[in-house]
């Protein structure tokens, strides 16, 4: 009788003993679950991850990328084209002895035009920066910040589409002097030229110089008047020019992505103008759903009416 008595005890004390640890650990985990640091600790990850989705929805990507090609073309076409028209005036100056002053008024208009695009870049960058995503919601709710978003993108696009003109004309004027610097290149690869057998003639174009220019000054003969030639400006002058005729097509497929990124833009403020509008007839017509906009009896709907 005794051992069966300690027997029945020990199974009622082990009975007992697992629901209690199985509870104790049930209640380690809950309590590991919900302590003051993992509940702080998930409210931070969760406000992190609202707030980058946030500043992701708010970048406009299309005009980013447009700016990022305008100002790269922009600062790759100046420093070429400086580089490439002080490479031209000296070797007009020191083989065909001409001088052009208008020269250095054309590179101080280089930096002008390099300055002038990059704001006007950066102008588009803000102003696609306040029609994107809940800036525009923010930005675009009265009549009056709604015209003025409609006539500024309007304004930009008459801006961006004249220049889109001008740099066509640019991207010509350098196609025409990069391959005549090509012709050129061709005419100091030449083998009797090289071996200085043969002068590199240009009378033949004797109308591109002026009146007064003598028929010798028109001769590229001699060792030193050939090597300067070719291998100090020509061979220089052209890697130039191929450059910036490359960043002048970079600068009109970003001016005509800046079209497009503008025309997108002023669609979307008028069509929030029109979805503004429905919100505020379906609240007019059912007062009880729930809207962002006050009752009308508040002091603020009496201010916007």
């Amino acid at each position: 009788m005794r051992r069966q008595w300690s027997r029945n005890s020990a199974d009622e004390e082990d009975s007992v003993s697992m629901p209690l640890n199985r509870k104790r650990i049930r209640s380690v985990v809950s309590l590991n679950r919900y302590l003051e640091h993992s509940i702080h600790e998930d409210i931070v990850e969760d406000d992190t991850s609202s707030l980058c989705n946030d500043i992701m929805a708010r970048v406009p990507y299309a005009t980013l990328i447009a700016t990022i090609m305008c100002c790269l073309g922009v600062g790759i076409f100046c420093g070429t084209m400086y580089r490439g028209a002080t490479l031209a005036s000296l070797m007009l100056d020191q083989v065909f002895h001409l001088r052009l002053s208008w020269l250095e008024a054309v590179q101080l208009i280089f930096a002008i035009v390099g300055a002038s695009m990059a704001a006007l870049g950066f102008m588009i960058l803000c102003v696609g920066c306040l029609a994107t995503g809940a800036t525009r919601h923010r930005v675009y709710r009265a009549w009056r910040s709604r015209v003025g978003g409609r006539i500024s993108c309007a304004v930009f696009m008459t801006i961006t589409y004249i220049l889109q003109l001008g740099w066509l004309l640019i991207f010509a004027f350098l196609v025409i002097v990069t391959l005549i610097f090509s012709m050129f290149w061709g005419m100091c690869s030449h083998p009797r030229v090289q071996s200085l057998d043969q002068c590199i003639d240009f009378t033949q174009f004797d109308f591109l110089f002026p009146n007064n220019t003598r028929r010798e000054d028109m001769m590229v003969c001699g060792s030193q008047e050939v090597k300067l030639f070719c291998k100090d400006y020509v061979e220089k002058a052209e890697v130039m020019f191929i450059l910036a005729t490359v960043a002048s097509l970079l600068v009109v497929l970003s001016l005509i992505h800046y079209l497009m990124c503008l025309s997108a833009n002023y669609a979307h403020i008028r069509d929030h103008e029109k979805f503004q509008e429905l919100q505020e007839l379906q609240y007019l017509q059912d007062p009880d759903v729930d809207s962002p906009q006050p009752p009308m009896g508040s002091a603020h709907s009496k201010n916007r009416y």
